[in-house]
């Protein structure tokens, strides 16, 4: 196999009580010089403004053709309906066709329990968001473009503070659906067994 570029693939918004999941797929070089774009990692572990400003360099690298990458957000409703393993398969997929990626040509790296479609070389790394940066980047491309979502339906939805907590279950989410119902950002099947006040 000629492999010519690596593909990382991470998903943000797994366990929210409310919004979509979001799957970053990020395509570089096999030789890339991960020095273009320094301090890469999981998401989770870092500052929201270092997220952001890696995204805006990711977007200029993609911009002079550096690296490439797309974000697709799979909503509560097929969350609901079909599942979370469905809902980020799907996203996946959306993914690779914007990307038109050749499985000749490409190698994927996942993180934890991802699988990509069966014709593409693949691994599944552990942790794959902390120790490879390609993965790395798919996390955080994948959760600033949540992030950004969440704030803009925050000011639709005012009454949840989605701002804050962009849907995860915290003490005030939880206490704003115990006073107010869900919305239809609300994932129906996650909010029936939670408790509302603590």
């Amino acid at each position: 196999m000629n492999t010519k570029w690596l593909i990382g693939i991470d998903e943000a918004g797994r366990g929210p009580l409310a919004g979509p999941v979001a799957v970053g797929v990020v395509k570089v070089p096999v030789d890339f010089d991960w020095s273009l774009i320094a301090g890469v990692g999981d998401s989770k572990q870092i500052a929201a403004k270092k997220r952001e400003a890696l995204f805006c360099r990711a977007k200029e690298l993609r911009y002079h053709r550096q690296l490439d990458f797309a974000v697709a957000m799979v909503g509560s409703s097929v969350i609901d309906e079909k599942g979370i393993v469905y809902a980020i398969d799907t996203a996946i997929a959306r993914c690779l066709r914007r990307l038109e990626l050749d499985a000749a040509a490409c190698h994927f790296r996942l993180d934890g329990s991802l699988q990509a479609p069966p014709q593409f070389s693949q691994e599944t790394i552990i942790k794959g968001d902390v120790t490879e940066p390609a993965i790395g980047l798919a996390s955080i491309v994948a959760k600033v473009t949540r992030d950004h979502y969440m704030v803009r339906m925050a000011r639709r939805y005012s009454r949840y503070g989605f701002a804050e907590h962009m849907g995860y279950g915290t003490k005030a989410h939880r206490h704003a659906i115990a006073q107010y119902g869900k919305c239809p950002l609300h994932r129906v099947s996650y909010c029936r067994n939670i408790k509302y006040i603590v």
